[in-house]
């Protein structure tokens, strides 16, 4: 049996932290410097935002992606923001782009109409995962924010839904 992708549960939460921590400490997808728990985890399941899990053959989580709201205003509602993150011995093998599918699948269930996204221009795996699955370069914010002191650009990915 290959690898399956599910909306996320409660007993995922330690996992998603976990695969979620190693991307904070690679420190090229996020300007977050502080490590989740699974609690934290706990917290985006129970606002009820879409989270989606990729388990390998063996039931390990491998990959998961999610979605919560861009924006606090009610205009903006199906608007989403979403981040894609694998585990370290898992890149390179598509999960990724499994995991970023369900996701869009389950933003088009729930009637969302965009995802958008902050990509660092260095990341060039998340930029060409980007491009494979249709989203567009909108532009650039230049210096968007510091990490680890130094300042950062961010390239802003947007995918219509509809």
């Amino acid at each position: 049996m290959g690898a399956q992708v599910r909306v996320a549960e409660p007993r995922d939460a330690e996992a998603i932290a976990r695969i979620y921590n190693e991307g904070i400490e690679d420190r090229v997808a996020t300007f977050e410097t502080r490590l989740r728990s699974g609690a934290d985890v706990l917290e985006w399941l129970h606002d009820g935002y879409p989270v989606v899990v990729l388990e390998d053959a063996d039931g390990a989580i491998a990959a998961w992606a999610s979605a919560p709201p861009s924006s606090e205003r009610g205009a903006y509602v199906g608007v989403r923001e979403f981040s894609v993150y694998v585990a370290r011995e898992a890149r390179g093998r598509g999960h990724g782009r499994t995991a970023m599918e369900a996701l869009i699948a389950e933003c088009r269930r729930r009637d969302y109409w965009k995802l958008v996204s902050r990509v660092f221009p260095e990341n060039r795996a998340s930029l060409a995962l980007c491009r494979s699955l249709g989203f567009r370069e909108v532009g650039v914010y230049r210096r968007h924010a510091k990490l680890d002191g130094a300042w950062r650009d961010c390239v802003i990915e947007e995918l219509l839904l509809d």
